[in-house]
């Protein structure tokens, strides 16, 4: 790997996976679907990386596997949050990013949003901005619905349409499995699918969401959000049915405790027990599935 200048900045933007997403209904006034949302973070091996090289004009260059997929340099969500920020703060210092992306796109896994959020943090470093700084966070939410909730990469409950994030969450380290099919599902004709009209509550809108305490251990966790939800899942799975390939893979593996999809698709995951048994059930869907990304990961 090639070493930074010493005046460049990096960060990782990790994969956001939903544990549970409740989908309470559609807002009346702005028409938004009101959600509930366990969100964590996966470790190594299934990230984006970001840096920065400070410098008198605001640009971007996007290697790697997924850079293609991306889209257009100048719509890159990093380049949005920055303009953001920059709107907040005028005289902001910024520079050239270097994004190197891995993550698959329109995947449900918060990619692009967690690559806009690591642009903010490190135009925060650069600039003295301290990580609750409130120009962050403007600029987070008019960039994009999961971009707070990726500021600060820990697991947390969100809320609304993405603006309201709750405290960090002490959870153990929880072993998994995420597995993408290859195919983009854009999160519009999922929702379309969903069929809720502005105003209406969701049919399960009254059940309430687990509390979520991690202080029990992985176990306990996992029991807690099982009879969770994810309530895009089914439409998705109209939109791509592969989906229903991917999550079948994982339950067929040896101590899957459970297998949900993430955000609204259509990365899959899988939590299990051990991560010997997760990395074990990474490489027996990967030789099956040569043309799936399938990545173990901790998920915290």
């Amino acid at each position: 790997m090639t070493s930074l200048a010493p005046s460049s900045l990096a960060t990782r933007a990790p994969a956001k996976i939903n544990l549970t997403l409740h989908v309470l209904g559609r807002r009346p006034g702005d028409g938004y679907h009101a959600l509930e949302s366990l969100v964590v973070f996966a470790g190594s091996g299934a990230g984006d990386l970001l840096t920065l090289e400070p410098g008198p004009v605001l640009a971007l260059v996007v290697t790697g596997p997924t850079a293609g997929p991306a889209g257009p340099t100048d719509d890159n969500l990093v380049m949005r949050a920055a303009r953001h920020l920059a709107a907040e703060l005028p005289g902001l210092k910024a520079g050239r990013f270097h994004l190197v992306k891995r993550l698959p796109v329109a995947a449900g896994i918060g990619g692009g949003s967690s690559d806009a959020a690591g642009a903010l943090r490190l135009l925060g470093r650069l600039n003295g901005l301290a990580p609750d700084h409130p120009a962050l966070m403007a600029a987070a939410r008019r960039t994009g619905a999961d971009v707070p909730v990726c500021l600060e990469p820990r697991a947390r409950m969100m809320r609304g349409a993405g603006e309201a994030v709750g405290p960090a969450l002490a959870l153990p380290p929880v072993p998994a499995v995420l597995i993408n099919p290859g195919v983009a599902v854009e999160t519009a004709p999922v929702f379309r699918a969903l069929g809720l009209k502005v105003g209406e509550a969701h049919p399960l809108a009254a059940e309430t969401h687990p509390e979520i305490d991690g202080t029990n251990g992985l176990d306990a966790l996992i029991a807690r959000i099982a009879p969770a939800r994810n309530d895009l899942e089914a439409p998705a799975l109209t939109v791509a049915p592969v989906i229903g390939d991917t999550l079948a893979a994982l339950r067929d593996q040896a101590d899957c405790r459970l297998a949900r999809m993430s955000g609204s698709g259509a990365t899959v995951f899988g939590l299990f027990g051990h991560r010997s048994a997760a990395s074990r059930a990474a490489r027996a869907i990967a030789a099956a599935q040569p043309g799936w990304w399938v990545r173990a990961t901790l998920l915290r």
